[in-house]
């Protein structure tokens, strides 16, 4: 194997950056004739030294016959919250053994100038890695991503098709607080729907309007701030009608992002951080908004916020059907409302 296979990826194209850790996967194989072992781990920060200590196995033992292992790892900065998981963490990308491969997975905010892990992208760098950034498209960025997607399946998308697309998912949309990362997965699996629909004719507006749904309605943002607010009968409410259209992990994105939010915001305020300096590290432009969730963060402490966070995991879980979780319509939904139940009403 040529060259140190090594890669950052980062941004707020989930897509985008999937596709790439693919396309690596398959080049590193093309070279050396044989398929490699993929193993995904995603960063969890109390597991921090366990993880690193099977990363590290992974990545660091020569191989002797057959593919070597493509270690993939999500929500790196978890594994680098501790200075001692950090040199542990920064070791393991130095020891890449010839015939390994290790990509990092970012999930930045959108907007972001820089990676959240700088430190981890400059060591990336350092030994020889690919530092590499995935926007999700907008406007009609986005409506330009469509269209190529559609002529790469052969599919055929009438006049203003891909415009309407676009709109139903969100890229039209420009407040700050969007969550991008999930636009790009979302029109590909829109686009697989509507191909089904269609077959072999030109996707029409009306095909689109018909069979797409508004993946960021308003009432999203209603919802988000009912929760910042504490107001769990008010979420419940906005989660029935919420959970008709809006696609599960949409909404799962935009839970995750405004709990982290609080947390971090919650953080940097009771760090003794004035707001302004605080909000502009975050990449807060508007002073209404960061007002906003500083008055919503004050509702919470850190250790309801930071359970919250961990009960979102576990529902992106049952969401995407990881093993032993359940995925029954039904069992999705109570899951939602036991959520705001044990998280947002507090005591």
């Amino acid at each position: 194997m040529t060259g140190t296979a090594l890669a950052y990826y980062w941004g707020d194209d989930d897509l985008g950056a999937s596709r790439a850790v693919d396309r690596l996967q398959a080049a590193l194989a093309a070279e050396t004739g044989v398929p490699m072992e993929r193993w995904e781990i995603r960063g969890d920060r109390n597991r921090a030294g366990e993880q690193i200590a099977q990363l590290h196995e992974r990545v660091a033992t020569p191989v002797m016959f057959g593919g070597g292992a493509l270690a993939v790892v999500a929500n790196p900065g978890s594994l680098a919250a501790s200075a001692e998981h950090r040199a542990g963490l920064l070791a393991a990308i130095a020891s890449v053994a010839p015939g390994n491969a290790l990509v990092l997975l970012d999930a930045s905010q959108s907007g972001a100038k820089v990676p959240s892990q700088k430190r981890l992208a400059d060591a990336v760098a350092a030994a020889g890695g690919t530092v590499r950034r995935f926007d999700s498209p907008r406007r009609g960025a986005l409506a330009g991503w469509i269209e190529a997607e559609a002529r790469e399946r052969g599919l055929e998308l009438a006049a203003g098709a891909a415009k309407v697309l676009a709109e139903r998912v969100g890229g039209f949309v420009d407040l700050n607080d969007v969550e991008r990362r999930h636009q790009t997965r979302i029109a590909s699996m829109e686009l697989d729907k509507l191909a089904l629909y269609r077959g072999a004719a030109p996707i029409t507006v009306d095909d689109v309007r018909a069979l797409v749904a508004e993946a960021v309605p308003a009432s999203v943002w209603a919802f988000t701030d009912a929760i910042g607010e504490r107001r769990a009968q008010t979420a419940i409410d906005l989660l029935e009608r919420l959970l008709e259209d809006t696609p599960e992990p949409v909404l799962l994105a935009v839970l995750h992002r405004r709990v982290r939010e609080l947390l971090e915001l919650g953080d940097r305020l009771a760090a003794g951080e004035r707001l302004p300096a605080a909000a502009k590290a975050m990449g807060i432009a508007s002073d209404y908004r960061a007002q906003t969730l500083a008055t919503q963060a004050r509702s919470w402490t850190m250790a309801e916020l930071t359970a919250a966070l961990d009960g979102l995991v576990e529902l992106d879980a049952m969401v995407k059907g990881a093993p032993g979780a359940g995925r029954d319509e039904a069992q999705r939904r109570l899951s939602f409302s036991l959520w705001l139940t044990d998280h947002v009403a507090g005591t």
